[in-house]
């Protein structure tokens, strides 16, 4: 039998679990959001690391000269520079589309222009 007391008492424990439910979901989507943004700054300090490596590589004047010769084939007025092409193999040489030989503005045209004539009627 369920006494008047016993239902006070279911009721007011009712109470306090659905008073402690709303801040007991909002600790645990803070602690959530507090995990996301320490793996947030983590990548930062990552990043700002490299970013200051790389600031220290380009200060260096022999780095950076490295990097023009091999990159942008800068070379010294009294240098001079060689570039070897390779020649195509056949295998590549296949390989490559022929270039087109009409922009692709006439070929869209030509494109159109045939989708608006209807093809021989196949008894349809």
């Amino acid at each position: 039998m369920l006494t008047s007391r016993a239902a006070i008492l279911a009721l007011v424990v009712c109470a306090i679990a659905l008073s402690l439910a709303y801040p007991l979901r909002e600790y645990v989507m803070q602690q959530a959001q507090i995990a996301q943004l320490q793996d947030e700054r983590a990548r930062m300090e990552e990043n700002v690391a490299y970013l200051r490596e790389r600031e220290e590589e380009l200060n260096d004047e022999e780095y950076v000269e490295r990097e023009a010769r091999a990159r942008l084939h800068y070379q010294y007025p009294d240098e001079t520079a060689y570039i070897v092409i390779r020649p195509e193999t056949e295998a590549e040489a296949e390989a490559d589309p022929a270039e087109p030989t009409e922009p692709w503005f006439t070929q869209l045209w030509r494109s159109v222009e045939e989708a608006d004539s209807p093809g021989p009627d196949d008894g349809l």
